[in-house]
């Protein structure tokens, strides 16, 4: 049995037109048929913290929370990188819920796991 692709898209940036892209493909991997894992990394993160996703709306896309738990619900597992939590400051900040925080190895060992990679 063949085994499914693997794409990881990881999100560096807070800019809200950078938003939409990896999560828009990993919904398309997913439909696809292939693994989708939605990384984020750096000043990413502070799209998490609850209140922040529903400020964003472009164009005729859904609000920014909308296409979150979209991803979400379409079973693409989103990682959030805890150093960059500690390093933001945000280690007493709750995240939005369905996001799971990991350590920084597992980014190594999923780019070295990952067919493809895609940075934002």
């Amino acid at each position: 049995m063949k085994e499914k692709k693997f794409i990881l898209y990881v999100q560096t940036t807070d800019k809200p037109e950078r938003q939409y892209s990896p999560l828009v493909l990993a919904q398309t991997a997913k439909a696809m048929d292939m693994k989708a894992i939605v990384y984020y990394l750096g000043m990413g993160l502070k799209i998490l913290k609850p209140g922040e996703a529903e400020k964003i709306k472009l164009g005729d896309f859904p609000g920014l929370n909308e296409m979150i738990n979209k991803t979400l619900n379409a079973g693409v597992k989103i990682f959030v990188c805890e150093a960059s939590k500690r390093m933001l400051g945000l280690e007493k900040v709750e995240l939005i819920p369905g996001v799971k925080i990991v350590g920084a190895a597992t980014l190594n060992d999923l780019a070295l796991e990952a067919d493809a990679t895609m940075w934002f």
